[in-house]
């Protein structure tokens, strides 16, 4: 039963309580005249009690709604009213004791309700029945069933009241949804599925249960407060992890959820990826096909009545469960700049050129975008720059990120990197490809061709301290995109399809940002695949094309750097766009390096940078070299020379296991 808002008739709450005091007073002149009169019959008709002429304007009182949702006999009414008195008007008690004197007993019993009702009806008090099946009272107390106290449970009084709140008993397990946000047109045209869905199945289980996968968890969370918004119910999210993990324990909770939601008109929202984020190995493995959910929560699904939605990447498999599949899609360009500019207002107008190169760059959901401007016109109430707009989507791209991989603030730039030619020019094609990407795929049409291999993605191979790194920031400084460096030992796991659900998670957060991801040392993970003689090799193999596949639907940069590019595999090698050589820097690539590798606020005094590019050592070793001396050099209170750089060259190769020659260092000092 579909309730409306009752905050749009202010009057209704004070009504619907002289109501249930009006069928409480009756009850009671009835019951004192089947005390004082020997002529009683000694049964009351329900339906006789709680009559009092309602406004048609007003929403039907809480009492009406409550007997039919839960389908309560007249019987059962009489039941439940002699409990709601005893709560209201503590005079009940001494009449209660009268009718149940030897012994007395002052309080609701099966035995007076049989005596004072008409149609009395054991079964009323089953636990199948919906009395005690939905809670609405309570035997308590050792006695036999027929002569225990009937208590009325807290809930169920306050919303004959007509006062609206959340069962503390699964609070710990549901939250409410936020407000939605402005949605694009596309996402409003879901919204109104999910509404004609739950229109024409009513509250079946089988007919509006729904899975909405794809985009954004965030995005599809808006589009169902928005269909929730259009139907006037309460959405909530359940978080599937905190679930009991008795049976018995589930099943109460569940019960409890299903009559909150008929009263308060509610649907629960589930976020299945979370689902098993602690549990055991067999975990599901993310993949582009139909996800099949654990035993336990299908048996939870297929228990569960009223409206259901389920929040997927991937489209879910429920075995012998009927479901709606609704599928969100990323916004459109078009759509996203018509978002900006409806959050923006008057500060759209200044930066309107540039909202297309943020939207190519930055694919913020409807939330995210939202979020931004609030920022963004906290911060400037009359004009907003388009560099400024910049940073703040970079910023909001982070929220997920940092929590994933590590951000490096990136410092290097062009003048910093001492390359040859064609490692330059590659460099410089990769952030021309970035930069154009927008034009290339959109307006030029690739993008309908095929979704695979629009991805840009590049291969750093060189020996340690060549430049792989120092290259990945002066991409990201080019740019102006943050960098984020993976470790590959948090992501690969021993579990099957854990190592694709972590990549996963690292890619779906990245994209919203299109941040550079910098896979480093990925020689452990990237390596030749291996013929596949057991489980262990075919879920190798699955982790490395799972990457791939990932790495050619990025709309960002993916770049991997490897010690070993001959252990790589060939098939792997032809699906990366870009692989840039690291060579081991000569001589004069090293005399360059040494010119720039002091901060101009270094005191340096007769450094020779012909002499100190005789060390035969590459880029990061004389970083490391540099920052020695420089230290030594302080210690002393004195500029860097040459004596310093000396003793930490000797350092340097003592860690490396070398032997400093006499022809690398001769005329130092």
């Amino acid at each position: 039963m579909t309730q409306p808002s009752l905050s749009q008739f202010p009057s209704w709450k004070t009504l619907n309580q002289q109501y249930l005091q009006h069928s409480v007073q009756q009850f009671k002149e009835q019951l004192i005249q089947q005390i004082t009169s020997k002529d009683s019959t000694g049964e009351i008709a329900p339906q006789s009690v709680a009559k009092l002429s309602w406004p048609r304007e007003q929403p039907a009182p809480a009492w009406e709604t409550l007997t039919q949702l839960f389908n309560l006999s007249e019987f059962e009414q009489g039941i439940l009213l002699m409990c709601v008195a005893v709560e209201l008007d503590p005079s009940f008690e001494q009449h209660y004791a009268q009718l149940q004197s030897a012994p007395p007993r002052p309080y609701p019993t099966l035995s007076l309700a049989l005596k004072c009702f008409t149609s009395p009806n054991w079964n009323a008090l089953t636990p199948a029945a919906p009395l005690r099946y939905w809670q609405l009272i309570e035997p308590v107390g050792d006695d036999s069933l027929i002569t225990q106290r009937l208590r009325l449970d807290e809930r169920i009084l306050h919303y004959l009241m007509g006062i609206t709140y959340l069962d503390p008993r699964i609070e710990t397990f549901v939250t409410a949804v936020n407000t939605p946000t402005a949605l694009p047109l596309s996402y409003q045209h879901l919204a109104k599925d999910i509404v004609q869905r739950w229109q024409t199945g009513g509250r079946s289980t089988t007919s509006s249960t729904i899975n909405l996968h794809g985009g954004t968890s965030s995005s599809r969370e808006t589009i169902v407060a928005t269909a929730c918004q259009q139907m006037g119910c309460r959405p909530y999210v359940l978080d599937v992890n905190t679930l009991p993990s008795e049976a018995a324990e589930r099943a109460a909770f569940q019960r409890r959820w299903e009559r909150e939601a008929a009263l308060n008109n509610s649907m629960l929202l589930i976020d299945t990826e979370v689902i098993g984020e602690s549990g055991s190995s067999d975990r599901p493995a993310p993949s582009s096909e139909n996800r099949t959910l654990p035993t336990f929560f299908n048996a939870f699904l297929k228990r569960q009545q009223g409206r259901i939605i389920l929040s997927s990447q991937d489209p879910i498999q429920l075995p012998s469960y009927r479901i709606h599949r609704i599928e969100v899609r990323s916004v459109a360009p078009n759509e996203q700049v018509t978002l900006w500019r409806q959050s923006l207002g008057p500060l759209a107008e200044p930066i309107n050129h540039k909202l297309g190169a943020v939207v190519s760059q930055f694919a913020l959901d409807p939330s995210g975008i939202v979020q931004v401007t609030e920022r963004a016109k906290q911060e400037h109430s009359t004009e907003l720059s388009g560099d400024r707009l910049w940073q703040l989507c970079r910023q909001q791209a982070r929220l997920t990120l940092d929590d994933l991989a590590q951000r490096l603030e990136p410092v290097a730039t062009w003048d910093d990197l001492v390359l040859p030619p064609p490692q330059k020019q590659t460099l410089a094609a990769i952030v021309a490809s970035v930069r154009q990407r927008s034009q290339v795929h959109d307006d030029w049409g690739f993008s309908t061709k095929s979704h695979r291999g629009l991805g840009i993605s590049a291969l750093f191979a060189g020996s340690s301290g060549t430049g792989k790194t120092m290259s990945a920031e002066v991409l990201a400084q080019a740019l102006k995109l943050d960098l984020y460096r993976i470790d590959l030992s948090a992501v690969v796991s021993k579990y099957i399809g854990e190592t694709e659900k972590n990549l996963r998670r690292i890619f779906d957060a990245a994209e919203q940002g299109g941040v550079i991801l910098l896979f480093d040392e990925a020689d452990a993970l990237f390596g030749k695949r291996s013929d596949v003689k057991d489980s262990h090799d075919r879920h190798a193999n699955i982790e490395v094309s799972y990457l791939l596949q990932r790495m050619e639907t990025y709309r960002g940069l993916a770049i991997l750097t490897t010690n070993f590019k001959h252990a790589l595999d060939s098939a792997f090698l032809r699906r990366i766009r870009f692989v840039v050589s690291f060579p081991f820097p000569d001589m004069s690539q090293r005399e360059a390096m040494w010119q720039r590798i002091f901060p101009e606020q270094t005191p340096t005094e007769q450094l020779d940078a012909s002499k100190l590019a005789r060390l035969a050592v590459p880029g990061g070793n004389i970083y490391s070299i540099a920052m020695n001396a420089a230290f030594l050099a302080s210690a002393e209170a004195t500029p860097v020379r040459m004596q310093h750089l000396l003793s930490a060259a000797q350092s340097e190769y003592a860690k490396l296991d070398k032997k400093l020659a006499e022809s690398e260092v001769r005329g130092w000092v």
